[in-house]
Parts: C-alpha cells; sequence; structure tokens
C-alpha cells in the first residue's frame, strides 16, 4: 500500500462538516459534534482537517463509498466532485459520450441541458462545498485566532502554511465557478456563519479575486513537491498560468504574457516529463516528477464510486477485460467520437501512443447512443502499477490511481500557445523545442512525430492538447477558448443531439445556474439563454 499522508489522517478529519446546498440561501454551519473553537485549540487537529479540504475533490461524503453523503438531495455516488468536473468538461465535447440514462445525463453530451440538469446543479453544489469547508478553515486560523489559540513557533508556521494551501484549494473551486457558470454567488471566510443570500460576483471581479489570493497565498506555500498530494507554489503558479491563458474569455483581456510568465516558473521548478506517457495513468503514478498537482485516491482510504473508480470502471465494457485494468468489472458507460480518433491520424504511418483507444469489437461511428459497441472505448487510466501488481484493493472496487489535476505537459503548450497569441517573454524556438518534447515522449522517445517551425499554429496547439489530455478534464475549456465548442465551426458525433451533430447557440458557452439557487436567491441574475 501506498504511503498516503493526507489520506490516512482523515479518519478524525470527519468533525462534521457536512452542508446542505440545496438553494443558493445557504447554510453555512457546519455541523460539527464537537464546537469549532475546540477543535482550533489542539494544532493536531488542523493538518487533518486539512486533510478534509483536499479529499472535497476526492470524496462525496463522510465514511464512503456511500451512506452519509456531504451534499443532501442527490445520489453519493453522482454527486462527487471530479465525476461531474469529468461531465461537465467531457461529456459535454466530443472527446466523450455515455450510454447510461441516468436523469438527464445524455443531455450534456446532446448539448441540450437545462437549469434544470440534476448534474450541472451537482457540480455547482460541490464547488460551493469545498469553497465553503475551505472558508472555514481560513476563517478559523487568522494571525488573530491562532494567536488566541495559543500556536506558536514551529507550529505557528505550518498554520499559515496550511491557510495558505486552504487558500489555494479554494481558488481552484473558483476557478471551476466562474469557468463553468460566469458570474457565480461569492462568499469568503469575512462572511458571517449562518443562513443569508450571498451575493453574485461578475465572473471579472471574482478572476481578479482568484489572482490575488494565489499570489498571495504562494508566499506561505511549500517548495515545489515539498510533499506529495499537497499544493505549493509550482501548483499556484500553474493554476495562474492556466487562468491567464483563459483571460480573455474570462474577463475579455487578453493575458498571454502573464501566461508565459507563469508556465516558466513551472518548467523551472525542477519537473520533468515522465518518460512513459502510460505511467501517469497507472495506480503508482504518484512515483512521477511531471505531475504538478494530483487529486489523490487509495484503494483502502477513498472508497467512492466518482472520481478515478469512474474514470477507471465507467470506460470498461464490451470485449475490454476487466482484469487488465486491475478492477472487477467495468460499467460498460463511455466511449469517444470519431471526430476525436481522427486527431490521432499520422499520414507518416507512426503510431501516436496516446492513441489509447479499444477497437475490438467497437464500431467507430456512434449510431445508437445507448450501444457501448458504438464508439471506440478508452483505455487510459488503469488500477494497476508500472511494474504489473494490483491495487491495494484486493475487491477490485477503488483504485490506488490519482488524477493529476495539473501536470508538466500542459505547462509546456500553455508556453506554446501563449507565445502563438502574441504574448511576449517567450519565443517561437522554445515554444517549438517544448512542443517536441511532448511529441518526442508521445512517439515512445522516437522524434518520428516531431514538426518543424511552420506547423507549430493555434490550430495545431489545440488538436495536440486533445491528443495529449484525453479525460484529463480540459477539452471544453480549450475548445471554448478557440471558440470551437458552439456554433458551427466545428461539429461532433450527437452534438446539438442529432447523429451527424448541428450548431448550437453561444449560450451553452456557460452552464445555467442551478434553477434552484435563482428561485431561491433573488439576488442572482441567470445566465443569458437559460431561464
Amino acid at each position: 500500500m501506498r504511503k498516503r499522508n493526507l489520506i490516512k489522517v482523515i479518519a478524525i478529519a470527519t468533525i462534521g462538516l457536512s452542508i446542505n446546498l440545496t438553494s443558493c440561501k445557504k447554510d453555512l454551519t457546519p455541523r460539527n459534534a464537537v464546537t469549532t473553537d475546540k477543535v482550533y485549540t489542539d494544532f493536531s487537529n488542523y493538518k487533518p482537517i486539512l486533510a478534509k479540504l483536499y479529499t472535497s475533490f476526492a470524496l462525496s461524503g463522510q465514511q464512503g463509498p456511500a451512506g452519509n453523503p456531504d451534499i443532501a438531495g442527490i445520489d453519493e455516488g453522482f454527486s462527487n466532485y471530479l465525476r461531474e468536473y469529468y461531465n461537465m468538461q467531457e461529456l459535454t465535447t466530443d472527446e466523450a459520450a455515455i450510454v447510461w440514462n441516468d436523469g438527464t445525463i445524455h443531455n450534456l453530451h446532446n448539448m441540450t441541458w437545462n437549469s434544470q440538469n440534476e448534474f450541472i446543479t451537482a457540480m455547482y453544489n460541490r464547488i460551493f462545498y469545498s469553497i465553503s469547508v475551505c472558508n472555514e478553515f481560513i476563517r478559523q486560523t487568522t494571525d488573530a485566532k491562532l494567536a488566541s489559540n495559543g500556536i506558536t513557533g514551529n507550529n505557528l508556521t505550518l498554520a499559515k502554511q496550511y491557510r495558505a494551501e486552504a487558500r489555494f484549494l479554494r481558488a481552484l473551486a473558483y476557478w471551476h465557478g466562474i469557468d463553468l457558470y460566469g458570474s457565480i454567488p461569492f462568499v469568503t471566510e469575512n462572511d458571517v456563519v449562518g443562513v443569508f443570500f450571498p451575493k453574485q460576483k461578475t465572473r471579472t471581479e471574482i478572476f481578479t479575486y482568484i489572482e490575488s489570493e494565489l499570489k498571495s497565498a504562494e508566499t506561505d506555500m511549500g517548495a515545489p513537491r515539498f510533499e506529495y498530494g499537497r499544493a505549493d507554489k509550482g501548483a499556484a503558479d500553474m493554476l495562474l498560468a492556466k487562468l491567464y491563458l483563459n483571460a480573455k474569455v474570462y474577463t475579455g483581456t487578453d493575458r498571454s504574457t502573464d501566461a508565459i510568465t507563469y508556465s516558466s516558473k513551472v518548467i523551472a521548478d525542477g519537473y520533468s516529463l515522465e518518460p512513459n506517457f502510460k505511467n501517469l495513468f497507472l495506480a503508482d503514478n504518484n512515483k512521477s516528477n511531471e505531475i504538478i498537482f494530483p487529486i489523490t485516491f487509495d484503494g483502502l482510504h477513498t472508497t467512492g464510486y466518482g472520481g478515478i473508480t469512474y474514470l477507471i470502471h465507467a470506460p470498461v465494457g464490451g470485449k475490454m477485460k476487466a482484469a487488465d485494468f486491475g478492477i472487477n468489472g467495468g460499467w460498460a458507460g463511455i466511449r469517444t467520437t470519431k471526430q476525436y480518433v481522427s486527431l490521432f491520424a499520422d499520414p507518416s504511418g507512426n503510431t501516436d501512443k496516446r492513441a489509447v483507444f479499444f477497437t475490438d469489437g467497437q464500431n467507430l461511428e456512434i449510431n445508437d447512443e445507448y450501444a457501448f459497441t458504438d464508439g471506440y472505448a478508452i483505455q487510459k487510466f488503469r488500477n494497476i502499477t508500472s511494474t504489473g501488481a494490483a491495487g491495494s484493493d484486493v475487491t477490485g472496487n477503488f483504485p490506488d490511481t490519482d488524477f493529476p489535476m495539473f501536470r508538466l505537459a500542459d505547462a509546456y503548450l500553455i508556453y506554446a500557445e501563449a507565445v502563438l497569441r502574441g504574448g511576449t517573454g517567450g519565443n517561437l524556438a522554445t515554444a517549438l523545442q517544448y512542443v517536441n518534447l511532448v511529441r518526442t515522449r508521445a512517439y515512445g522517445g522516437s522524434t518520428a512525430g516531431n514538426i518543424i517551425a511552420n506547423q507549430l499554429d493555434l490550430p495545431f496547439i489545440l488538436n495536440e492538447r486533445g491528443r495529449e489530455f484525453l479525460f484529463e478534464m480540459h477539452r471544453r475549456t480549450d475548445l471554448i477558448r478557440f471558440g470551437k465548442f458552439t456554433g458551427a465551426d466545428y461539429i461532433w458525433a450527437w452534438k446539438g443531439g442529432v447523429k451527424a451533430g448541428v450548431s448550437v447557440d453561444a449560450h451553452f458557452n456557460l452552464m445555467p445556474i442551478p434553477s434552484a439557487d435563482i428561485v431561491n436567491n433573488p439576488t442572482l441574475k441567470q445566465n443569458d439563454g437559460y431561464k
């Protein structure tokens, strides 16, 4: 079993941080069996509580795999943060289609969703749950609170570092919030705990807040890779690079120069590309020097039906052998479109090792949305180590594989894209070098897939990001940034609910604020195009 410092200490972190998020009139009062004041007088409780903040992205309840959910009103497996983030970022695009008929799940790939969609609502509530638990930790670890609780010396330094990590996690959740929903309710540690109507802030206002929070928090964060699984200065710089890359979408102002600055900082932080691409997605990927910030999982300590469990089980079906993935059975749910498969066509005949398609018994064309064998299956994430060993859960239910939220290849491609978008402080020669480092790895160490300068343009970057980050929850954001998500510029199977795909209206570039919040919070304004 792998060492999982944060996960192993979470057992004593369940101090009842269960919050009912059924409307935007939120009861942000923690359901604590032990009063908050008493918990924070004992410094030994700080790291376990911090662990709960991290695992709000990995788990959806207090005990796992089900039975005591963080959020009321939805199945615990469905309400997992990473599972819903995957659904928002991948099911809505050419990368993934789903067989199941759970509620309104098909409306995501068909791009026919509305403000009553339960999966969009679950994602929204997960974001605000994570923000709420981070707020409470930050509220209880202000300098004044630490002083009143007698936290001094090295413990004081550590407490400030923990607080900085909580600020990073809150910024991450707020980034997902503005990326998906635009202008959203805004709550910080300065708001009074209790029932109230959070005021809506514009996308630009929250963008500015995220930017300032990350820059401020970074001062107290650990050096890159000081402890695997925890946010450090490298993670903060990477989130800033991603924020700046998408700044024109969020604020109308291009920040490509800043994207170059912060991706360059990440590149200089000592990370290195994993030599074997597939090792990034195996049960011992915690060994990789490429991963900048993971959401960590452990088959014995993070038991749930979302997150990496979903990413490994759901794509396995048909003639695929579950044992090859280190699991006890596939869920036969997710596969991809022929348009996405076409990204990997190489006229030279060389093989891109990122084309992890399973084709035996699978049709390229999706004629029937509800037939798993229509569409190529994906075999990327596995619950098997690089040496072929099985994961720690002998039942094969829950994997050890971590999800690489941020990794070095992304920093390389951000740098290249920002240079192509006119950012200063970088150059095309370095951009080409970074792209070819990624492609050399993709071709098993061969330069056969390398490109030359006149091949490096923005359309190439979008396609390369598609090849590199399959199922890693980038696609929707990337397509929007390139103007390919809505409209007719790029069509894929079942876009708009039609087999051949059709143009869809631009209002789908944003998800709707859930109708329950619009009804219950009179201060909120719905996104254009939704009721």
